[in-house]
């Protein structure tokens, strides 16, 4: 992992172009701070429940080393309440 956690907010979900063949879900979080845009896929949420997040959440996130474009180890800061989030 690179450096310290950093905070932003996704905003775009495209229904394809991550995972090994562009097959799966991928995400953009724009950080807090410089405003850059960082890309990742539903297996860099760190959660315990679905791997989902939607556009307009609040994140922490690392920037990988290999690929300084793509965020890893991504988690939820707001967490929807399960009532809300199936309506």
């Amino acid at each position: 992992m690179s450096g310290e956690p950093r905070h932003g907010t996704i905003v775009d979900r495209r229904p394809s172009g991550g995972g090994v063949n562009g097959a799966v879900g991928s995400y953009i979080v724009q950080d807090d701070e410089d405003q850059r845009y960082y890309g990742f896929d539903y297996r860099q949420i760190v959660t315990e429940g679905f791997r989902t997040i939607r556009t307009g959440e609040r994140v922490r996130f690392h920037v990988s080393v290999e690929r300084p474009d793509r965020a890893e180890f991504v988690i939820r800061l707001d967490q929807p309440d399960p009532s809300e989030y199936y309506r």
